[in-house]
């Protein structure tokens, strides 16, 4: 994979690219960037040209103080591959690059032809049933939701911090090597780096509930080809995430990856590949 920058919606944004055929978009979570994605890079861009974006405020991407409602955020990514050319493309998102992906294929559903939502379910549906066992496992949206709180006590050990999270999230501890950690310790040290990815989860009130509400009330659903995977030793497990994406989505498959926590794409990547490899040939 190689590496560019590509000015956006009046950012510079960092990607990685390679392979050839039909395009297919990679958006990663936090707290982590387009590195996540190192694993399946070789197997998807076999078939694929594949596009693997920092997201605005993450890695190498500008961190601006504004624009991380989703919506924005998707219009980064479709700016993005349509000035590499690119008209209708598969989207494959993990934590928060899943929930950008949502929201990109609901206002663009002629730009994404098919959708892979790795590890989440709508962020909507995540709100309306918070209940003690959610809040437990959600604890950091209700905490990175606060105003300069967050940056203030992750700031003084941010490699603990983000270190918690790789610890408690994974089922396959190894599958996060010293050498990503150290990456993405690295990225989110830089400045506006913390704040950005903090401002990424402020976003969800009132802009992100807002858009989701509109498009609940006025029916939009998706219509393309929608796959769920998610980790079996994760909390997803108990919420049946397909029953709740076929509350948006018409054409709704998934499964569950075994022995594998929320860390899909570096935890399981010969399983997550495989099943991503399939569904991208049956679309």
């Amino acid at each position: 994979m190689e590496s560019a920058t590509a000015t956006v919606n009046g950012i510079r944004m960092h990607y990685r690219y390679g392979g050839s055929g039909p395009a297919v978009v990679l958006l990663h979570g936090w707290p982590q960037t387009s590195y996540c994605w190192r694993e399946l890079f070789g197997p998807l861009s076999g078939t694929h040209t594949v596009i693997a974006p920092d997201l605005r405020g993450y890695g190498h991407t500008d961190k601006p103080v504004s624009g991380y409602d989703k919506r924005t955020m998707a219009v980064d990514i479709a700016e993005l591959v349509r000035g590499l050319g690119h008209e209708r493309v598969d989207v494959i998102g993990h934590d928060r690059g899943a929930r950008v992906a949502h929201r990109w294929a609901l206002d663009r559903p002629d730009q994404v032809r098919s959708l892979a939502v790795l590890d989440i379910v709508p962020t909507r549906e995540t709100w309306r049933r918070m209940d003690t066992e959610l809040a437990r496992a959600y604890w950091h949206w209700l905490f990175h939701l606060q105003p300069d709180l967050p940056e203030r006590l992750a700031g003084q050990d941010i490699a603990g911090y983000l270190g918690y999270f790789f610890e408690r999230w994974t089922h396959q501890r190894h599958a996060l090597d010293p050498a990503a950690i150290e990456h993405y310790v690295r990225a989110f040290s830089a400045p506006g780096a913390l704040r950005a990815g903090f401002d990424d989860y402020r976003a969800s009130f009132p802009d992100d509930a807002e858009h989701d509400e509109a498009d609940a009330a006025a029916g939009h659903r998706l219509a393309m080809p929608v796959l769920a995977l998610w980790g079996e030793s994760g909390l997803l497990d108990r919420l049946d995430p397909l029953e709740i994406w076929r509350g948006y989505a018409d054409r709704v498959t998934g499964q569950a990856i075994a022995d594998c926590g929320h860390f899909l794409p570096e935890e399981r990547p010969r399983e997550v590949g495989d099943h991503l490899i399939r569904f991208l040939e049956a679309t």
